[in-house]
């Protein structure tokens, strides 16, 4: 009979921890991997600032805003155009210049006989350019129209000056536009580095040339 009592007690015990382990992993399954973290992550995705936006080196912001330039001295006054405003203004000779970082304008007023032609450009300007620009290359030459009307525009890449600090030569493409009235031509250049896209900031800088 001590024998058989025994035997009852253990499966009983064994049926007991049964019952109470698959209980255990019942609840477990109903409240544990399904739901915890769920909302906590919906709510960081949301939160998150959205991310910066950086622009290749050399392009100018699409914000960049614009001022009037008036030149008060120099050979010729007689012109306004816009440029970037902030940027660094420098004279050297007869031309003005304004620059930020690796992007320049440049605006020279010399007296003309007559109105620059594609021609003119190719024979005389381009070989002056040639033994002045570090690596000179790509001469393009074209007509095109403006708002203050028909101006000759040269295409052309060479190498910048050598940073100061850093040592490093950039690779720049060059805009020159040649803007003629009586008499008197303005060169307006435009630079930036070869892979930097600036086709709308130097057709706003272009466009808003006028003779006044």
């Amino acid at each position: 009979m001590a024998a058989h009592t025994r035997t009852y007690a253990v499966v009983g015990l064994t049926l007991v921890a049964a019952v109470t382990a698959g209980c255990s992993g019942g609840s477990g399954s109903h409240g544990g991997p399904s739901s915890p973290a769920s909302g906590s992550t919906t709510v960081s995705g949301q939160n998150q600032p959205a991310p910066t936006e950086s622009n290749p080196p050399g392009d100018i912001p699409d914000n960049q805003v614009y001022v009037s330039y008036r030149p008060t001295g120099g050979a010729f006054t007689g012109f306004t155009l816009k440029v970037p405003e902030g940027w660094a203004r420098t004279s050297q000779g007869g031309t003005i210049a304004f620059t930020d970082k690796l992007n320049t304008v440049k605006i020279t007023a010399v007296s003309a006989s007559g109105a620059p032609t594609a021609g003119s450009v190719t024979n005389v300007v381009v070989p002056q350019l040639r033994s002045q620009v570090p690596k000179f290359s790509s001469p393009g030459v074209s007509e095109v129209t403006r708002h203050a009307g028909r101006v000759v525009l040269l295409t052309y890449q060479g190498d910048s000056a050598k940073d100061p600090v850093t040592g490093k030569v950039v690779r720049d493409a060059f805009e020159r536009y040649a803007f003629y009235r009586a008499g008197h031509e303005v060169d307006l250049t435009l630079s930036g580095p070869v892979k930097a896209d600036n086709v709308d900031p130097w057709r706003i800088v272009s466009d808003s040339f006028a003779w006044r």
